[in-house]
Parts: C-alpha cells; sequence; structure tokens
C-alpha cells in the first residue's frame, strides 16, 4: 500500500487539535512522541521505516508546537533504548542528564533520526516525565510520562495504518475520603 503522506499530516494536525481541545498545554510544556513510521505505512514495527513519512509527521508536530507552544520530545527505538530526542534547550530547562548517540533510521528510528537532522541543537536524553504525548504505532511512551496518565480520545485513532493514543498528565489526588479537590466541594474545616 502507498502510503498518502498529505493525509498523513492533515489527519495528524487534526487529530492533535482535537487533543489539545481537551488537554490544553499550556506553552513551555513537554510533549513526548513515540512514532512507528512502519506501522504508519501499513508495515510492521521497525521493518519499513521512510523519513518521507517521518517529514510528514514533523510538519503536523511542528504545526502544533507554533500553535501551542510545547516542546517536542522524540522517543527513540529499542535500539538506542528508547532515549528521547529535544532540543538542548529542554533539556536544560528540564535538568537531565544528556546522553550522546546518533540516532538513525536502524538505530534510533526513522522519525527520531528526522527528528535530530531538524532541530537547531538536538540532544538525547534517557528518561523525562512529559506533560502529554502521542503513539503512534504502539511504541509505548508511558515509561517517559509523568505519573498519572490520562488517555484523551479524538476522532483520529489511526494515522496511515498506524493506531494512535493520545494521552495527558495530572497531579496525583492524594488524601482520603475528607480531601478536597475542587473549591465547590470544599466543606467545613479541618481542626
Amino acid at each position: 500500500m502507498d502510503t498518502n503522506v498529505e493525509e498523513v499530516e492533515r489527519s495528524l494536525l487534526k487529530g492533535l487539535r482535537e487533543f489539545q481541545q481537551s488537554a490544553k498545554l499550556r506553552e513551555g510544556r513537554t510533549f513526548v512522541i513515540g512514532t512507528s513510521t512502519s506501522e504508519v505505512s501499513g508495515k510492521h514495527i521497525g521493518k519499513a521505516g521512510t523519513e518521507e513519512i517521518a517529514a510528514a509527521i514533523w510538519g503536523a508536530l511542528r504545526t502544533f508546537q507554533k500553535e501551542t507552544g510545547i516542546h517536542l520530545v522524540f522517543q527513540c527505538c529499542e535500539h538506542l533504548n528508547r532515549t528521547l530526542v529535544l532540543e538542548k534547550t529542554v533539556a536544560e530547562k528540564n535538568n537531565v542528564e544528556i546522553v550522546h548517540a546518533i540516532p538513525v533510521p536502524k538505530a534510533g528510528g526513522s522519525m527520531a533520526s528526522y527528528a535530530y537532522k531538524n532541530f537547531n541543537e538536538p540532544v538525547l536524553i534517557e528518561q523525562i516525565e512529559a506533560d502529554a504525548g502521542i503513539d503512534i504505532g504502539d511504541t509505548f511512551i508511558g515509561m517517559h510520562l509523568k505519573r498519572v496518565a490520562v488517555p484523551v480520545r479524538t476522532s483520529i485513532n489511526q494515522v496511515g495504518e498506524a493506531h494512535v493514543t493520545y494521552a495527558r498528565t495530572r497531579p496525583k489526588l492524594i488524601g482520603g475520603e475528607r480531601a478536597v479537590y475542587t473549591i465547590s466541594e470544599e466543606e467545613g474545616t479541618c481542626d
């Protein structure tokens, strides 16, 4: 099957905009992206990655970034232990240790490789606690999200041939039965 890259970019951007309506990410938040360009093209993960599909996904994500002010963080494949590609300024802002490798399509994945080539000052890190993310092709980004991830449904649950899931995070709810989580629930006083 020939993948329509224009449709990949168009549908992904639609899904991201719907996600934003629910997630309401603020400027400066981190957004982790796991992508299998192989799965987008209808092939098995890790077997048929393409830079052409990566470029279409990059286009949609960069538009989304410009609209929201979020920071993009791309997950590499298991051959680089799911390290992350991001701008050096974002790594420094998050006070995370920078590691070194250069992602290439066969070790890192086509999407991470494309991001590395197109960021201004790319670096790799081993982990982050991102505020939200998207998983295109079941690459499992959960290890890089803050601890309480909440799935967000959109009308776009597939990009090309790849299954897509979106997640935002929220603070942990703490306390017991008397805990209050919103002002409208406030009752009584504490002694």
